[in-house]
């Protein structure tokens, strides 16, 4: 049995992980057949599997894979009881962004949590409908906003452009991954002073569910190799 690596599958999120495993002397530069990649890297039994970044969670939780790379958010989003079904074994140092709860700039009253939630019910004894934040991170946002105290609003699900959404009319406020902040800023959205959800980067992600027996050898020498203890 081989030791099993979840690379994400296209973009520059694949382009850095493959260059943080090569300046660790793994390299991943040759590709075998369909999506299963063979490292040419001197490490015996690494195969190296390309997914995308969000199947990764799942095939990591169900430990058909035994190591992953992908954000933090999307393992805290998508995989329910993740810290019982994976260990975080290192963060990589790119791919940061952070998750926040944005507000359009006229609110001019609404700069922190406490004052979306008055806002926000406010907002439903005008208009007898909750105040709508659109979002790709259900569970992230509703377990953040439950811990602080924030009701009256709905989460409506995001899977274009969020940021576009107010501007649309479809939302009153969005919760979205952000690492400049230029596009909130031009959808003339500001982050609330205290509504940082989550900070998200790459991360190298080991399944609690694999079993790791015959792959033994194959992760002592990648340990080795990385210099991280997998």
């Amino acid at each position: 049995m081989t030791l099993k690596l979840g690379i994400p599958s296209k973009g520059r999120l694949m382009d850095k992980t493959f260059d943080w495993f090569r300046a660790r002397g793994v390299d991943m530069g040759n590709a075998g057949n369909g999506r299963e990649y063979a490292a040419t890297s001197g490490v015996d039994g690494l195969t190296i599997v390309l997914l995308s970044a969000s199947e990764i969670p799942r095939e990591l939780g169900a430990g058909r894979i035994h190591l992953g790379v992908t954000g933090t958010d999307v393992v805290r989003e998508n995989l329910a009881g993740w810290e019982a079904r994976v260990r975080e074994i290192a963060p990589l140092g790119f791919g940061q962004a952070d998750l926040v709860i944005a507000v359009p700039n006229f609110w001019v009253d609404v700069e922190t949590l406490d004052d979306l939630d008055a806002a926000a019910a406010a907002f439903r004894r005008r208009h007898g409908h909750r105040l709508r934040i659109a979002t790709k991170y259900h569970h992230l946002v509703r377990e953040f906003l439950r811990r602080e105290g924030v009701g009256d609003y709905q989460l409506v699900d995001s899977q274009g452009a969020t940021e576009g959404t107010v501007r649309n009319l479809t939302a009153e406020a969005v919760a979205d991954i952000t690492s400049t902040g230029d596009t909130l800023r031009a959808n003339h959205l500001r982050p609330l002073a205290d509504g940082l959800v989550l900070q998200s980067q790459a991360t190298l992600f080991r399944s609690r569910a694999a079993d790791f027996g015959p792959a033994g050898p194959a992760l002592a020498a990648l340990s080795a190799r990385l210099g991280i203890q997998l």
